[in-house]
């Protein structure tokens, strides 16, 4: 939840900054910034949790770590594409197929236990599912479909 915390924070400072220096808030922009922020972070985090990431990824898919080295560079491509408005629709799309597919890796995870910041199997399980990442997924994608779609 403290990714949540990245994007609500950095949509609110946007949304000041651009009342303070154009005279009204520009609710496009700071939702698709703050959405930016939050997948460049997301994106950063297969770097440096890469072991524990590869853990979720099932068994039958080979080249686990290429796997996540290369949906991280998506993430980072995501983030970017939000903020040209010539891409963000289509981003916004893809972006929304990556998060279901990405749950499907997070629901294996819960199953599994799986730690993906110490990878190893000490983590907070099916409960973390239900409670947290569920709702942060729908989140996710209602915030994606607002900012990068409806609002475009």
């Amino acid at each position: 939840m403290k990714l949540l915390t990245i994007l609500f924070v950095t949509f609110a400072l946007a949304l000041l900054g651009t009342w303070i220096f154009q005279g009204k808030p520009d609710f496009l922009f700071s939702g698709n910034l703050g959405m930016g922020v939050f997948i460049l972070f997301t994106g950063l985090s297969h770097f440096k949790f890469q072991k524990g990431m590869a853990m979720m990824i099932p068994d039958f898919i080979p080249a686990k770590m290429f796997c996540v080295y290369f949906t991280g560079i998506l993430e980072i491509a995501a983030g970017i594409g939000l903020m040209i408005p010539s891409i963000r629709e289509v981003t916004a799309v893809l972006l929304i197929v990556f998060y279901v597919l990405v749950f499907v890796a997070n629901i294996r995870s819960s199953q599994k236990n799986i730690n993906i910041f110490k990878a190893d199997y000490t983590g907070p399980g099916m409960r973390y599912l239900y409670v947290q990442r569920i709702p942060m997924q729908i989140i996710l994608i209602l915030w994606t479909w607002y900012f990068g779609i409806y609002l475009h």
